[in-house]
């Protein structure tokens, strides 16, 4: 796609999500054709306090580990009990999932891990902070802390919004910025296949009104040759 074949020219933009070799290329190649974003291997991030069910922060954990064994699964709570209620759920949870080893191995990696953090405002701050693709909120004040959020793909707020709602109902888009991408990239949109082309027309009166001051301005940056295309026009009408 970057550099075309004898069937098909090259292309300007490459979108889409894939798994570390398709993330790796798109980041080898950027600069020789435009990308969307990082998007993959998939990750989840989960702010959760002890109102929240350890049944469902382990399910949705796992349901996002199930896409890769490079997958990122991190739980952000304020709560060593919910720590240890998570974990007993995985321990009762993972076997009973059909792609078992998989998940597994995503849960074992140091890309994955629970956060133990002081309350839900250092939590917020590690949320933006790791920028994940996905990231949940299941506190008490799940809403509150939503608005606080900066950086994440997309934001699943409250116990009954599992990532699996955006993936498949929801309509929030399923190629989101992953590897901490989501602090200066947005998920994939029809904004992404389109671009601005800046366009200027002066008049020779605006141009002598606002003229003078190009020059000062590139005096002032030791450019002055730029200063003297404008005073060139200038001088031609006096």
């Amino acid at each position: 796609l970057a550099y075309g074949t004898e069937e098909n020219e090259p292309v300007n933009l490459v979108t889409g999500p894939g798994n570390i070799y398709v993330a790796a290329a798109k980041r080898h190649l950027q600069g020789v054709v435009a990308i969307d974003s990082e998007a993959g291997p998939t990750e989840i991030a989960i702010v959760a306090d002890s109102t929240a069910d350890p049944a469902f922060v382990a399910s949705d954990l796992i349901s996002q580990a199930e896409h890769d064994p490079m997958a990122a699964a991190v739980l952000i709570t304020d709560s060593l009990e919910l720590a240890d209620a998570v974990d007993a759920e995985l321990v009762r949870q993972v076997p009973l999932a059909r792609h078992e080893e998989r998940i597994r191995t995503a849960l074992a990696g140091s890309q994955s891990a629970t956060v133990l953090v002081r309350d839900t405002d250092q939590g917020v701050d590690v949320a933006n902070a790791y920028a994940a693709e996905h990231l949940e909120i299941q506190t008490a004040d799940a809403s509150a802390l939503a608005d606080r959020i900066v950086n994440a793909g997309a934001v699943f707020v409250g116990s009954f919004t599992p990532v699996s709602l955006g993936d498949y109902a929801a309509g929030s888009n399923h190629v989101l910025p992953t590897a901490g991408c989501a602090c200066h990239s947005s998920g994939l949109s029809v904004r992404a296949f389109v671009k601005n082309m800046h366009v200027v027309s002066y008049s020779e009166a605006a141009l002598r009104d606002v003229g003078p001051k190009v020059v000062t301005l590139a005096e002032a940056e030791d450019l002055p040759s730029h200063g003297a295309a404008v005073t060139a026009r200038l001088e031609r009408g006096q």
